[in-house]
């Protein structure tokens, strides 16, 4: 039997522990935390991100730690590297609570920057390498950024050098750039060996979010979210020191940071950096280095099937597979099930404001529960909730206000953000969804993104998996297109390899599935990768604008 909460109005709250029985888990206990919540924590815990990082030095130290490309470290060579970088910033004037970005890719200096800022007890600002020079500079003087680190490929995007003035401390990585340190100065510093002393609720890192409209938001990562989305990674995708993860989303995202680059850390395993992904190099590096587990979107996933050699690659090792961003096609899950027996694939759902995860899908039931992104995490509770804030009884269809000590303290430097997105420590999520009366969660669609053609709802994620599901599709968006008598038309942007896939299938496919009202009644076929933002996430936006006027 599972012990799903309920309230007196029948309302279901996703949040048991009980689904997670078979994991190896901390104690849980209700704590108050900034100010005004109560939440289930774990205890004990590590005090924050850094003594993280400095357990598994103490643990694994001769173990692998990092590889990337021909570069490998072992804990204690990469704690040797992070302490001579701390040191390098201690004596150009970086101490705690100074805020230091990272516009850096997917390579070992972001790594050891990461763990540089946090035992100074800085401020990480990792800043993905998409962002161009406005939103960049923007993002530079919101923070008050003291030192940046970038690419050096990267150093044309920078603002203007007035606009630099707050940054005491430009470090190019991977080459020389004009007005920046290179890397290896920092290093030739005497090392730093004492981590500061950091509060729980003290910011360890900021993530700008996507600011599909307006500027982003910079959620404040506290060492509390932190700690507790890799002790819930750890525990409820059972790793152990054992494993080895492919770093294939950006490192400045919210999934790479701490899904990958922390969850590794937590559990003393390897973490291997891919530059960017390609589906070959991905299969090729997977097998070469024996991979066990990875989290990455379901497109990713479909790539990596589409390539013809799949089958010439070891990949016997790689046992989990943790994905986000939708429901994965079945077409997809029997796939790799055929293909990979002893892949247990994951779905985990989360955003910046969570510190990444929420809800996950437990061990064996990806199938089963093909169209929901699991159920809360230990620690989390979910919500669905109407539009006047009350709480919705079981399959009730509203949006997810999600709790707990993943959830950020609020917004930087933003006080009226963080009051309209956040009630007594709910945030508001913006997707609407359901949870079962077994605690398991749907998420159907964003508020904004859901259409309304001549009065009926269309959630778009139902048609995008609907198309996702179709043989040669990589990844699939559908928007409304303006219409004077329906108010909103359905229209399907698909991305595919596939030079034989055309609109008409793409319609009929849908026709043999979905409603008719459903049915897309215009498609676009493109061979490119879909728009997408700093962040990854998909620019709906665009997709409208791009059709606006046909």
């Amino acid at each position: 039997m599972i012990d799903t909460p309920t309230n007196e109005s029948g309302a279901v709250r996703s949040g048991s522990p009980s689904h997670w029985s078979g994991c190896a888990l901390p104690r849980m206990r209700r704590e108050a935390h900034f100010g005004d919540r109560i939440v289930r924590c774990f205890t004990p815990r590590a005090r924050g991100f850094h003594e993280i990082f400095a357990a598994a030095v103490a643990a694994h130290g001769d173990r692998e730690a990092l590889v990337c490309g021909d570069e490998r470290y072992s804990w204690r060579a990469l704690d040797e590297r992070v302490a001579r970088v701390a040191g390098g910033l201690a004596e150009r004037g970086i101490g705690a609570g100074d805020r230091v970005a990272l516009f850096v890719g997917n390579r070992a200096e972001f790594v050891v920057a990461l763990f540089a800022i946090q035992r100074l007890g800085a401020i990480a600002v990792p800043i993905g390498t998409r962002e161009q020079r406005d939103g960049l500079s923007w993002i530079l003087g919101h923070c008050g950024a003291k030192a940046l680190f970038h690419d050096a490929e990267l150093a044309e995007r920078l603002p203007p050098r007035g606009e630099r003035e707050r940054l005491v401390v430009r470090v190019s990585c991977g080459g020389p750039a004009e007005g920046a340190e290179p890397f290896a100065a920092l290093e030739a510093a005497a090392a730093l060996r004492t981590a500061a002393e950091r509060a729980e609720e003290d910011a360890a890192v900021l993530l700008y979010t996507s600011g599909t409209t307006g500027r982003p938001k910079g959620a404040v990562l506290t060492h509390l979210n932190i700690v507790h989305s890799i002790v819930h990674f750890v525990a409820c995708m059972r790793l152990t020191h054992e494993d080895r993860s492919l770093l294939a989303v950006p490192a400045s995202h919210v999934t790479g940071l701490i899904a990958n680059i922390g969850t590794l850390a937590g559990c003393g395993g390897a973490l291997v950096i891919m530059p960017a992904f390609r589906a070959a190099d991905f299969l090729a590096l997977a097998a070469r280095e024996r991979i066990t587990h990875t989290l990455m979107v379901p497109a990713m996933y479909n790539l990596a099937l589409l390539q013809p050699d799949f089958g010439a690659h070891d990949l016997s090792r790689w046992r989990v597979g943790g994905y986000g961003g939708a429901p994965m096609p079945v077409a997809t899950i029997d796939a790799l099930a055929e293909r990979l027996p002893q892949l247990v694939l994951m779905n985990a759902y989360g955003a910046t404001e969570t510190c990444s995860p929420t809800t996950m899908m437990p061990a064996g039931r990806t199938r089963e529960h093909a169209d929901s992104v699991g159920v809360a995490l230990p620690c989390a509770e979910v919500v669905v909730v109407d539009d006047d804030g009350r709480e919705l009884p079981a399959a009730g269809v509203g949006e997810l206000w999600i709790s707990g000590p993943t959830v950020v303290r609020g917004y930087w430097e933003d006080d009226a953000a963080t009051a309209r997105e956040f009630t007594a420590g709910w945030w508001h999520s913006g997707d609407l969804g359901s949870v079962d009366a077994e605690g398991y969660v749907r998420v159907f669609d964003r508020k904004k993104d859901m259409l309304n053609r001549g009065g009926y709802k269309i959630f778009s994620v139902e048609v995008e998996n609907c198309i996702a599901a179709m043989p040669g599709v990589v990844e699939a968006a559908v928007v409304g297109r303006p219409c004077p008598v329906l108010g909103e038309r359905v229209h399907a942007f698909v991305g595919t390899e596939d030079r034989a896939l055309d609109a008409e299938a793409v319609r009929a496919w849908c026709a043999e599935r979905l409603a008719d009202y459903k049915v897309p009644e215009t498609v676009t076929i493109t061979r490119e990768p879909l728009p997408r933002n700093a962040n990854g996430k998909l620019l709906k936006r665009v997709l409208r604008e791009a059709i606006a006027g046909q």
